[in-house]
């Protein structure tokens, strides 16, 4: 991203975050990555986040009472609604990284994916607000997670392809595709319109890519997943997913010999790396993920003391590199999402 067009970005969240000051919001910060502005609004145990993009299009006058109905709307109804009975409609299902939103205190959340949580939003014209996981609204979080997935349950698709072709869905920020892999038989049903069997990906929050597995297309959307993932502020995952036998939404597997093989391997290698990166921002003596020749990952154990890995395919203890079977035996797992194995020192081998 140019100089420019960061300067832009920059003085709109500034002007933003002046006419939340002036309502008395006085913690409003801006997130140059997710370009957004996060606050708590009085009474909230949660952080509320401002998605900037619709603003960044408009200049002088214009722009400024855009702002000022921005945040009135916003602070007429700030934050979670005090009822269940208000909540439900607004809720929706969120799939993001396990790790994030690393700003919410005790966000409701639970196990997806690998390396990926569902989490629960509150749905505004301009803002998203991530659900707590003591939300006070007098029900438990199952019925949360139902009611924020049966909120997305009309979104289908119609029409049918006469041959493999490659469905893009793109999120305007109501629509909440990537969000739909959370459905049970939702991409199963998805079949028809890319001519086969359904993978999607979902590089960040506002791409969707749905092909029919086998196809020509493929291997281009792995390497293009990648590269979104890899660029985008918020992204999601860089991996390939299909629906079982259930309609569950699980990762795309491919074996031995497979030409696929090596895009899995390396795509989950990515994401790993990535989020247990995240991970350790936050946690003391957590070694590093490395991604190897052939998508292999390695744990780095750089000094002989204690240290945090991530699960690897193999560790590197100083200069020597072992199989990651060779070390476990040495190890303990430590519930943290996503887990680590503790060693208190390099194991004699």
């Amino acid at each position: 991203m140019g100089l420019i067009r960061r300067a832009a970005r920059a003085r709109l969240a500034s002007q933003v975050i002046r006419r939340l000051r002036r309502a008395g919001i006085a913690d409003a910060r801006y997130h140059s990555a997710t370009f957004s502005v996060r606050f708590t609004a009085a009474g909230d145990d949660v952080p509320t986040v401002l998605r900037l993009d619709s603003l960044l299009a408009q200049r002088g006058r214009v722009r400024r009472e855009r702002i000022d109905r921005f945040v009135a709307g916003l602070l007429r109804a700030p934050g979670l609604p005090a009822s269940w009975d208000a909540a439900r409609p607004l809720l929706r299902p969120v799939l993001r990284g396990a790790n994030t939103p690393a700003d919410v205190s005790a966000p409701l959340s639970r196990p997806a994916l690998p390396f990926l949580s569902e989490f629960v939003v509150v749905d505004h014209p301009e803002t998203m607000t991530y659900v707590a996981a003591e939300h006070g609204w007098g029900v438990d979080p199952d019925e949360v997670f139902a009611a924020a997935r049966a909120n997305l349950s009309a979104a289908t698709l119609v029409g049918s392809a006469a041959g493999p072709v490659v469905v893009q869905f793109i999120d305007d920020g109501d629509a909440y595709w990537t969000s739909h892999l959370l459905l049970d038989g939702w991409l199963a049903g998805l079949a028809g319109q890319v001519g086969g069997r359904p993978v999607a990906f979902a590089p960040e929050r506002g791409t969707l890519l749905v092909a029919a597995d086998g196809s020509d297309q493929l291997p281009g959307l792995f390497a293009r997943a990648e590269a979104t993932y890899l660029a985008s502020p918020r992204a999601i995952t860089p991996m390939a997913y299909v629906s079982d036998a259930d309609g569950r939404t699980v990762p795309y597997q491919a074996g031995p010999g497979s030409p696929y093989e090596i895009h899995v391997r390396r795509a989950e290698a990515v994401l790993a790396a990535r989020e247990y990166a995240r991970q350790a921002e936050r946690l003391p003596l957590a070694a590093e993920l490395l991604i190897t020749d052939h998508g292999r990952t390695r744990a780095v154990w750089r000094k002989d003391g204690p240290a945090l890995l991530p699960k690897a395919d193999e560790v590197q203890l100083g200069e020597t590199v072992r199989p990651w079977a060779r070390i476990e035996p040495h190890l303990t797992e430590v519930p943290l999402t996503p887990p680590r194995w503790s060693g208190e020192s390099w194991p004699l081998l």
